[in-house]
């Protein structure tokens, strides 16, 4: 894929339960095509339901969430979008996990952690206008495992 435009899919997914399947669904889709691993396909796939999930919950948007994939020769770029309040990724608490696992309300606040470890690269740029959560996975190339 030299200079033309890089193919993509693009998604509106209504913040309804299990709509983040749909985004997994096609990121499954879009691994088999890249020949990527079924490590990196599952990798991909967890950030997304940590991702969208985070979208549906946390953006307060009554409007659709956007999920655009493009693909290239070596990386898959996806970003999700959503038009809710916005947020100051600055100002996120990774929890710490000792008290997390010895409180009995549910273990939840790890889902940009996650996607940090899960992805190659990840970038948010949020305004009152909503939030873009870009992701990249670099496809391993052979010689890497």
């Amino acid at each position: 894929m030299s200079n033309e435009t890089k193919p993509s899919v693009e998604l509106r997914i209504p913040i309804l339960k299990d709509m983040e399947l749909v985004a997994t669904n096609t990121a499954d889709v879009i691994a088999k095509y890249m020949q990527l691993s079924e490590e990196e396909s599952g990798e991909i796939s967890m950030a997304l339901i940590e991702a969208t999930i985070n979208a549906f919950e946390h953006s307060e948007s009554q409007k659709d969430i956007f999920i655009n994939f493009t693909i290239s020769d070596d990386e898959l770029t996806i970003k999700v979008i959503d038009q809710g309040k916005g947020f100051d990724s600055k100002g996120i608490q990774i929890p710490d996990i000792d008290s997390k696992l010895k409180k009995q309300e549910r273990k939840r606040g790890w889902g940009v952690m996650l996607i940090k470890e899960l992805m190659d690269s990840v970038d948010y740029e949020s305004s009152n206008d909503g939030t873009t959560l870009t992701m990249t996975k670099k496809k391993k190339n052979e010689q890497d495992n």
